[in-house]
């Protein structure tokens, strides 16, 4: 009951401050003869443009540019989905993608100590490897994972001016990996006069940050360029109840995590002709993350080894270009990609029994991505419009550990595939009353087979009430990881095998919901009930042998169902105050062993507000309550008839405030918090998670 109670408090007080809205505040208009057509407010590269709208408006109309793969207002179409803003960022000061990820509905974000740490995104109760991210177009989960599941540990939001998270199965228009979901990132682009701009941050666990660069456009030619600098040093994620189980000692009490992350972000745009336009994006990534955790103190403490640390040093680059051309007077718009994204991480113990600071033992993991992709649309005008695409990856997956000892021979692991995909689409609607869309794709993989999936969107416009009936049904997959085909790690006493008859995972979804608008358009609130079911889920198969040899593979075991209920209610109550609030309900089982899903909490809620009292200076506050979940044992069985499942994760609820204020065209200063009543928590369990920091900074620009 203490929770709730000082919950409750907390949100009395946060009524004296202000809500970002969980949705996107980029206004569109409708294709009445009023209005014109949607068309005419985007970019030819997708990126947004803003109608300016009177101060007494009620919450903005929204499109989404990644729902049906062409602009579409969110009302028409079935699909539920976030769209999250550039200046919903910046106002709320989130610096990292799991920061502002782990505040949207649907979603579950666990990242290991700290900035930098390993993450996972869980989103709607399914399996992180089976949400598929993008930027710009191109597909960045990672390839050097074991599980194929992308780590937003290192990535930062600098640069970001658009994040959409589709939820619900995608494979009918994104193939392979998006059978949870999407989630589709694009770089801001620069727009006006040459702006340079240099921000510094400073603030608790040895945070210094730096970001400087500028953005703009000269005549046919726009440009925005990026480069940041993070450090963290300090952080110490072991939590005390693990440092008494293990007897830790003054030293390793006080031993910290150590972030340093150095990333570009480029995009380049150049308009040939008013119907030819030519985009370049580019995003480099070096991390270096230091850690000490609950594994190191318990060898060190257990097995006698000492000195232990762990170095993740991770590489990455994402490169894509396209062309973009509008044929016919608009009746035939299409994109032409080719894109390129490489990991290259290195992972490191040392002072360990089996490696030393002079001869530690790295385990290397990289992968390369090639994609050609092209997309048209042709445009029928009041009979819809029909999207057809096609799409070549070519994978390769390579990892290798070096021999350490006799009883490690290390090893060397290369593998490839290629993937050929072909989609259609037809989206329409009948007198503005019902919308939506259908689409089909094909996947031929070199691996694992074909696949053939869909999915329809459509959306109901109940006339005269403000009243929206929204439902959608699919189908996804979710193809294994070579990792997961191909590894072949054999030692002394142990071996781990990859399985090259893995098939995909396979997942049939549906949602439906209703969304209701009153008070001229300043309240907007709704609700969707989901339920999706997995077969053929890829799961570890470990055994000892006869000799207490550990052997290790991978088998698809088990089935699972995932159900639950995304709530929210947006109220724009004062042209200078917002309020918005989510609540998500998820049930997740695998439904071969009756268990639940870890790391899936049951409930999650989540309040933020904005609130602008004068000109040029914007208050936000946000808490976040997320209800317990199973986790995996990290003190052995407990006692538990299995300690996969025993381990307890202890519900938990954050308040972070921010302001920021902008003394002049050229200063601008800001200040935040994080955790303010300094809750301690894991996620996941064994992993504390940063306690009351505080932070400020200032940015220049002219």
């Amino acid at each position: 009951m203490t929770i709730f109670r000082d919950f409750l408090i907390a949100s009395t007080a946060f009524m004296t401050l202000g809500a970002t809205m969980a949705y996107a505040d980029v206004p569109i208009g409708k294709d009445t003869p009023e209005k014109p057509s949607v068309k005419q407010y985007i970019a030819g590269n997708g990126s947004m443009k803003a109608i300016v709208t009177p101060d007494n408006a009620g919450l903005p109309e929204l499109i989404s540019v990644s729902a049906a793969r062409r602009p579409t207002g969110v009302d028409d179409i079935g699909t539920s989905m976030t769209i999250i803003t550039e200046k919903q960022i910046q106002t709320q000061q989130r610096r990292s993608l799991t920061d502002i990820l782990a505040r949207q509905p649907g979603l579950n974000v666990v990242q290991t100590g700290g900035a930098g740490g390993t993450s996972s995104i869980f989103l709607r109760g399914n399996n992180s490897r089976e949400v598929k991210v993008r930027l710009d177009g191109m597909d960045i989960n990672d390839g050097s994972n074991t599980t194929n599941a992308f780590d937003a540990g290192q990535f930062l939001t600098d640069g970001i001016g658009r994040i959409e998270v589709l939820r619900g199965p995608q494979s009918g228009l994104y193939g392979a990996d998006a059978m949870a979901g999407v989630i589709d990132i694009t770089t801001a682009q620069g727009q006006g006069r040459f702006r340079p701009f240099v921000r510094i941050e400073g603030g608790g666990y040895g945070t210094f940050n730096q970001t400087f660069g500028a953005r703009g456009s000269r005549g046919q030619f726009h440009y925005n360029v990026e480069f940041s600098h993070y450090r963290m040093d300090g952080f110490n994620n072991i939590p005390s109840y693990i440092e008494r189980y293990y007897g830790a000692d003054r030293q390793q009490r006080h031993e910290g995590n150590r972030n340093d992350n150095r990333s570009a972000n480029i995009r380049l745009g150049y308009d040939v002709t008013h119907n030819l336009d030519l985009g370049l994006t580019a995003r480099l990534i070096q991390g270096n993350n230091h850690s000490y955790s609950l594994y190191d103190l318990q060898a060190e403490n257990a097995y006698g080894d000492s000195g232990v640390r762990e170095q993740t040093t991770q590489n990455e680059a994402i490169v894509r270009g396209t062309a973009h051309l509008v044929s016919f007077h608009g009746f035939f718009d299409q994109v032409l990609g080719l894109g390129y994204m490489t990991n290259r991480n290195r992972w490191t113990e040392t002072g360990t029994s089996y490696g030393s600071p002079v001869n530690p033992d790295p385990y290397y993991y990289r992968s390369g991505r090639l994609k050609v992709d092209w997309h048209g649309t042709f445009s029928f005008g009041r009979y819809g419009q029909l999207l057809v695409g096609a799409e070549h990856f070519h994978d390769t997956f390579d990892t290798s550990h070096t021999a350490s000892s006799m009883w490690d021979s290390g090893y060397d692991t290369s593998a490839s595939m290629d993937t050929t995909a072909g989609y259609g689409q037809y989206q329409g609607n009948w007198k503005h009353i019902l919308y939506g869309a259908a689409n089909i794709r094909y996947d031929a993989n070199s691996r694992y087979g074909n696949h053939v999936t869909w999915r329809v969107a459509p959306a109901i416009h109940v006339p005269g009430t403000g009243t929206i009936i929204k439902a959608s049904a699919g189908s996804g997959f979710h193809g294994p990881a070579l990792y997961q085909l191909f590894v072949n790690q054999v030692g002394a006493g142990y071996s781990e095998r990859g399985n090259p008859d893995l098939k995909a995972e396979q997942l049939i979804g549906y949602d439906a919901g209703v969304e209701q608008k009153l008070l001229h358009d300043h309240l907007n609130f709704g609700a969707t009930w989901y339920d999706n079911r997995v077969r053929n889920l890829i799961q570890s198969a470990d055994w000892y042998d006869s000799s207490g040899n550990f052997n290790g593979t991978f088998d698809n075991v088990a089935k699972a169902r995932m159900y639950g209920v995304e709530a929210f209610v947006n109220w724009k109550a004062l042209d200078s105050l917002e309020f918005n609030l989510s609540y998500t309900w998820t049930h997740a089982r695998d439904e071969t062993s009756h268990t639940e899903l870890q790391q899936r909490p049951q409930h999650k809620f989540n309040f933020n507000t904005t609130w602008t009292p004068v000109r040029d200076l914007t208050f936000s506050g946000n808490i976040l309550y997320t209800s317990g979940w199973r986790d995996l044992s990290v003190l052995g069985s407990n006692n538990c008839s299995d300690s996969s499942i025993c381990a307890k994760g202890h519900g938990y609820f954050t308040i972070d405030v921010a302001a920021n204020y902008k003394i002049n065209r050229y200063v601008s200063v800001y200040a935040r918090a994080d955790n303010l009543l300094n809750r301690q928590f894991e996620e996941p369990v064994g992993y504390l998670q940063p306690g009351r920091a505080g932070y400020g900074g200032f940015m220049l620009t002219y």
